[in-house]
């Protein structure tokens, strides 16, 4: 337990109703974990006035460090700056900085601003101002009963930025100069976290005690995590660090800094890298894999065009699969997702290619092809892998699960790696 006491103040009716789920507070407990402060307290508040400002002076009085997430919007029940205020005993005033930057957000999305939008500036007097990179609310710090408030938006993306950017290390230089922390994590893909364990007490049962060892399942991947609390253990976990890297060799996507680390930035980041193109061929995903990559910003640089071939007819019609393979193989078949991947290399020019044909379910089985039959091939035209899977479950853990396993697969064609992932052993 951390010497520091930091606890969550989170507002918004659509919090207590359901509407939303609250991913907020499990994301800044994690990130402050990593520097070795413990959430003491966490609530959850509807958008009441005089309860936001009654908890503020509660949490205030109790704590060193008070975070709170939400309410710091245009509308009328974005209360949080009121709250803030009036706890406080502080008038509200706009805020010059607070200004210059809604001007600039509007400036930028060539919109007029507006009453809702000025609201966002009116902000206790005297605070500090915590810069927000993407949307129109700046967050807020200030001192109360010798405690520090720090305000956010609701809106995760500028919740994280924030908090990365600013609260931390603000928080950091509160930490006693002689506690120390270091932590490092690994993404891990294509191994369970029980395997992983089991895998890990096996070759590094006499990893110093000075190391601790954690594991952090979060579909579809499982995060490795080593941290240390003095300095003379720094370089020891390094050179341990190295060998459990050798261990597991193409298993470790990266190492995180900050969010996590996905399978599809690590195909994004490989095809940049090589200055190659991919597109992907998709019948039982729906696109799934497309989108994912297309989410990333940039993406555009490195995928032009996919294909979302659902029935025989489009199979034949888009992508130039012979009529032939799917009368006599079928749609679920090693020879029908080579012509698929082939047909989207051909159409879209790109260089590697992703092909992807199953049965999802919960029908269409039969003996020969159950439910949770996947063909995959990706590669590129002078070598073209496919993969073949059964995998169980509903539809939706299938098409998830198939999509990450296609990333994986051309993340390693991509990495001309020779290493067997678990999931085909």
């Amino acid at each position: 337990m951390s010497i520091i006491n930091l606890q969550l103040l989170l507002t918004g009716n659509e919090l207590i109703n359901g509407d939303v789920i609250d991913t907020n507070s499990a994301y800044i407990a994690k990130q402050i974990k990593e520097i070795g402060i413990d959430v003491t307290r966490r609530v959850t508040l509807a958008d009441n006035l005089m309860g936001l400002v009654n908890e503020i002076r509660v949490m205030s009085q109790q704590a060193d460090i008070l975070i709170i997430n939400g309410g710091l919007g245009p509308t009328s029940d974005d209360l949080t700056s009121e709250a803030l205020a009036i706890a406080a005993n502080l008038p509200l005033k706009e805020n010059t900085k607070a200004i210059i930057h809604l001007q600039q957000w509007a400036k930028n999305r060539s919109v007029t601003l507006d009453k809702a939008n000025l609201k966002q500036a009116l902000l206790p007097e005297h605070c500090h101002i915590i810069h927000n990179k993407t949307g129109s609310a700046v967050g807020i710090h200030i001192q109360l009963n010798n405690c520090d408030v720090f305000c956010t938006p609701g809106v995760p993306s500028e919740l994280k930025i924030m908090l990365n950017e600013e609260i931390i290390p603000a928080l950091q230089d509160k930490l006693p100069k002689q506690e120390f922390l270091h932590t490092t994590r690994l993404q891990t893909f294509g191994i369970g976290e029980s395997k992983l364990q089991m895998l890990m007490d096996k070759h590094f049962y006499n990893l110093p005690k000075n190391i601790d060892i954690g594991y952090r399942a979060h579909s579809p991947t499982v995060e490795l995590k080593l941290t240390t609390h003095t300095k003379a253990a720094l370089q020891l976990k390094e050179e341990w660090i190295i060998k459990i890297k050798q261990r597991l060799n193409d298993h470790i996507l990266g190492e995180i800094k900050g969010d996590d680390l996905t399978l599809p930035e690590c195909v994004f980041n490989q095809l940049l890298e090589k200055k190659l193109t991919m597109t992907t061929a998709e019948s039982c995903t729906g696109g799934l894999i497309a989108s994912q990559i297309t989410e990333l910003p940039g993406a555009s640089q490195v995928f032009e065009a996919g294909y979302v071939t659902y029935s025989n007819e489009m199979k034949s019609k888009m992508l130039s699969v012979p009529y032939l393979t799917l009368e006599n193989q079928g749609a679920v078949s090693q020879e029908t997702v080579i012509a698929m991947a082939k047909g989207a290399l051909k159409y879209s020019q790109a260089d590697i290619a992703i092909a992807v044909s199953g049965i999802a379910g919960p029908t269409g089985g039969t003996v020969e092809k159950p439910t949770g039959s996947v063909w995959i091939a990706y590669g590129d035209n002078l070598n073209m892998n496919t993969q073949h899977f059964i995998i169980k479950g509903n539809r939706r853990y299938f098409q998830r699960t198939v999509t990450a396993r296609c990333l994986d697969l051309v993340r390693r064609f991509l990495l001309k790696s020779e290493h067997i992932p678990h999931y085909l052993k």
